[in-house]
């Protein structure tokens, strides 16, 4: 039997051993210690890990790398990050997002991750160019990565008359999925009122729904139960995602673990973004000060899906960040405090096989018959991997290699010339 490729010598996390990953086409044809068969081309990949490649659950393409070009975000809030960027929005052309958009998108795609979904601003000061930038930038890369795009109502849709229209036009002129942030808008009415529209959209367009909930230290903000109940009645739990649901810290216990509970039941979905999270929340609290996350293990606990994801990448909101899907499995397992071995698998997972269910990304995995976009990491574990943020050795998006990354170090002893 030939293959289109052979990976040799490969670890794959629950199987004892080395094994060879034979591909066919865009699939894993078959896994199996000394695979009899040949590849038309065959990697050596010397006892390193195989996992299947890195998913994007929530970042914002349209903003990244505007952080050298804007003033400081002084106060470090949400409310003042929103602000400051208005003004480049206003200026942005399409050409210009595209072009950085593209510089993280490669950047990504190098780190592991061939599915990103990106949220896009859609209000009346940028219009639909925002939108216009990043499918370009994703048309631009259809070779390496796939690319869901979300409209996203960062101005709120009640409190910025004529989102309605262009939230409309968005997904009518390219947009996957549904974006939403009730919170920014008046009231719990008016946000309920605003994921009513955006459930009612997706329901139109049979779109997914990704919103940002609760995004606030305030406690009192509860959209976040607005949102499963309206999904629910909808049937269209499993489609629905919550982005950041920071106000969950500050709920009483009593709330929260029944909310958790209705998620669960709903099967709704919720993306922790703990960069920019850690980063924004809390900022007014005496110490203890809330860690600004969703209450991570407890809705693990329940069986409700968790992914995580970057946000932001050296913006207003957040000044760091490379679009990393492992430094932000590192960081999540902090803030989370997911530590045992199991925790440590369930903080990948977060940026793996969970968000890629919460994508909806069919046959997914290191298996046969699954999509082979996958991920050699250099290292032996995912714990390790993990700990040492181990290099990307190769980077596979439907059995065709699409990143390479060599790193070589070399400690110099003294009296050693360099050479």
């Amino acid at each position: 039997m030939t293959y289109d490729l052979i990976l040799r010598n490969a670890l794959v996390e629950g199987r004892d051993g080395a094994v060879d990953i034979a591909i066919a086409g865009a699939r894993i044809a078959e896994i199996a210690a000394g695979l009899a068969g040949e590849g038309a081309a065959e990697i050596d990949v010397e006892g390193r890990l195989v996992g299947p490649a890195f998913v994007q659950p929530h970042i914002h393409l349209d903003k990244v790398l505007v952080g050298s070009v804007m003033p400081p975000n002084v106060s470090g809030t949400l409310a003042e990050a929103i602000e400051l960027l208005h003004a480049t929005k206003r200026a942005a052309t399409v050409e210009e997002v595209r072009e950085r958009a593209g510089v993280v998108i490669r950047q990504a795609v190098l780190a592991g991750t061939t599915t990103i979904r990106s949220h896009v601003d859609v209000d009346t000061i940028g219009g639909l160019r925002p939108l216009e930038g990043i499918a370009a930038a994703r048309a631009d890369h259809t070779d390496l990565c796939d690319i869901q795009l979300v409209a996203f109502p960062q101005e709120g849709i009640w409190r910025d008359p004529g989102t309605d229209e262009l939230m409309r036009q968005a997904m009518e002129q390219g947009a996957d999925v549904v974006g939403g942030m009730p919170h920014w808008e008046a009231d719990h009415e008016e946000a309920r009122r605003h994921i009513a529209f955006c459930l009612d959209l997706a329901l139109a367009q049979d779109a997914d729904v990704d919103m940002h909930v609760d995004e606030t230290d305030d406690g009192n903000w509860r959209s976040f139960e607005i949102l499963v109940e309206e999904a629910e009645r909808r049937d269209w739990g499993p489609r629905t995602s919550a982005g950041h649901v920071c106000a969950m810290a500050a709920w009483d216990d009593e709330f929260a673990a029944a909310s958790i509970r209705h998620a669960a039941r709903a099967g709704v979905n919720v993306i922790t973004n703990p960069p920019t999270n850690l980063m924004l929340q809390g900022r007014n609290d005496s110490e203890p000060r809330r860690r600004g996350i969703p209450r991570v293990k407890e809705l693990l606990a329940a069986g409700v899906t968790v992914g995580a994801g970057q946000d932001c990448v050296d913006d207003a909101f957040y000044p760091f960040g490379t679009a990393d899907p492992l430094q932000v499995a590192l960081i999540v397992a902090h803030a989370a405090q997911l530590g045992t071995p199991e925790e440590i698998a369930t903080a990948l997972r977060m940026v793996g096989e969970d968000a890629a269910r919460i994508l909806r990304l069919p046959d997914y995995g290191v298996l046969p018959g699954a999509r082979a976009d996958l991920v050699v990491l250099d290292a032996t574990t995912g714990r390790d991997a993990l700990r040492e943020q181990s290099p990307r050795r190769w980077v596979l998006r439907e059995g065709r290699v699409v990143g390479e990354t060599v790193r070589e170090q070399a400690l110099l002893r003294s009296g050693t010339a360099a050479g």
